[in-house]
């Protein structure tokens, strides 16, 4: 193997492998030529010249008087004349000519070399790409099937690009070696080498197609807070600034729209809305519903993350958008369940701060039947180890609570949570007044018994003698004899 250096070196230019992968290889193929030969190899050698210019292989034997498997074990007689100092029990190197293998454990050989090589080449691809997941990479239209378009990225075939018809944008169509931008998205490996499934439907093939056009995303200047997309359609971005004096939204659109037109041409066409961020989701929400005009922005409720945004009837179907595409992309953008609603629609409902919470419930469930609360358990936003204390202190019921909130000592229960239970009940629960047997009797009668009745200074509910705080809102009292 005079020419061994020279062909090792020529295999890990073409096929990218490293030195040592090379060399585990064909030790791989000698050592299952020698196995196919022998019926095992466990006692095959194989050594390399330091140079990597040569490489030799050996059966390992050791000297014994009397063979019984001459695969391992050779007579000391014959051992004496391959070496004079051996003695019985010593183990002896003897070279073999691999030219001496029958063809069937060359073609082994040869096999396992190829598959080594690679599995050598897709672990060489894998690593290479394995941290590459996100960004973007360039190929070539090759072929398509089934609507699936498969992408030439060059590394001599071992490197294939798939992008599947989900992954594309409906704008697009592609003719034999056009030029391909995509996302790498997964990394698979097949027979062949290594295949990179890839995305033009990704919010990062805009985000990065903006960082390589504008200098300010580049350099961290402008940052992109979120990017959303329904593909070949719309994008919707939003963007800050870490230095006040520049408008982050005018950095990315340009003197006339230029910097964004070269997006723009990137994507075929798809619009793409670049508006400013803000912590305020007021402020971003209205933002977000660009191009369209917000009124008002009314949080309705910031746990669950809902809101109401008011528009001019001339507004509404900009907000809303084609098929409710702006309206969509605006609620994944913020995070947030947005409900557009015109001036008109919103004139006979009461949006003050004290009233928001119950319209908000109302405008999402207009059609629903709202569930009346019975359990300290079923309030929103109760906590639930004090609900737990309550219940195994016996005080369940709502109505039973308020009956002795003033008077309430429970271990584990502090005032404050007795305070927060009672502020629920009273922003959630909306207490009747039911007539009992005795007094629907009492007003049957002939001669009706006609009791005073109390009513509450602040809100007009009606009140009896014994309570210290108005079941409806709260406030609190006390009764006095007038002296006559």
């Amino acid at each position: 193997m005079s020419e061994m250096a020279e062909a090792i070196h020529a295999l890990m230019a073409e096929k990218g492998c490293s030195e040592e992968s090379v060399r585990q290889t064909i030790e791989s193929a000698l050592k299952a030529a020698y196995k196919k030969t022998f019926g095992t190899c466990d006692n095959a050698i194989i050594t390399f010249a330091d140079d990597m210019s040569d490489v030799k292989i050996y059966s390992r034997k050791t000297v014994v008087d009397g063979v019984y498997d001459p695969v391992t074990e050779i007579e000391l007689e014959e051992a004496k004349a391959l070496s004079a100092d051996v003695e019985e029990g010593d183990e002896l190197d003897i070279e073999l000519d691999p030219k001496t293998f029958d063809r069937s454990a060359v073609s082994t050989g040869k096999q396992t070399a190829h598959q080594g090589l690679n599995e050598t080449v897709r672990d060489s691809l894998y690593n290479q790409y394995k941290d590459k997941v996100g960004e973007m990479i360039k190929g070539y239209f090759q072929r398509e099937r089934n609507g699936n378009i498969f992408v030439d990225l060059g590394n001599a075939g071992r490197l294939e690009g798939y992008l599947p018809l989900k992954f594309q944008s409906p704008r697009e169509t592609y003719d034999q070696g056009d030029l391909i931008r995509a996302i790498i998205v997964e990394i698979k490996r097949n027979s062949s080498g290594l295949q990179l499934v890839l995305s033009r439907s990704d919010p990062r093939l805009v985000q990065i197609a903006m960082e390589l056009e504008i200098p300010e995303i580049a350099d961290g200047t402008v940052k992109i807070e979120k990017c959303v997309r329904d593909a070949g359609y719309r994008t919707k971005m939003a963007v800050s600034t870490v230095r006040e004096e520049i408008d982050p939204v005018g950095a990315c659109v340009g003197t006339k729209g230029v910097r964004i037109q070269n997006v723009i041409r990137e994507l075929l066409g798809e619009k793409i809305d670049v508006l400013k961020y803000d912590p305020d989701p007021s402020v971003f929400i209205a933002n977000a519903l660009s191009p369209a005009q917000v009124e008002r922005v009314v949080i309705l409720d910031a746990e669950k993350k809902q809101a109401l945004a008011i528009v001019d009837d001339s507004q509404f179907s900009l907000a809303i958008g084609k098929q409710g595409q702006n309206v969509r992309l605006a609620n994944r953008l913020c995070d947030w369940n947005i409900d557009v609603k015109t001036v008109e629609q919103c004139a006979d409902m009461d949006l003050s701060d004290k009233a928001t919470s119950v319209a908000a419930r109302n405008l999402f469930n207009d059609d629903v039947e709202e569930e009346e609360l019975t359990t300290v358990s079923e309030l929103p936003g109760v906590n639930a180890a004090v609900a737990a204390k309550l219940k195994e202190n016996g005080i369940e019921d709502i109505v039973h609570f308020m009956e002795s909130y003033e008077t309430l000592d429970i271990d584990g229960v502090s005032k404050e949570d007795l305070d927060a239970v009672y502020a629920l009940i009273k922003e959630n629960v909306e207490f009747v007044e039911e007539q009992d047997d005795a007094t629907a009797s009492d007003e049957n009668t002939d001669e009706p018994q006609e009791e005073e009745k109390y009513f509450c200074p602040e809100c007009g509910a009606e009140i009896t003698l014994d309570m210290t705080h108005c079941p409806k809102c709260g406030v609190e009292f006390e009764f006095t004899e007038d002296e006559e």
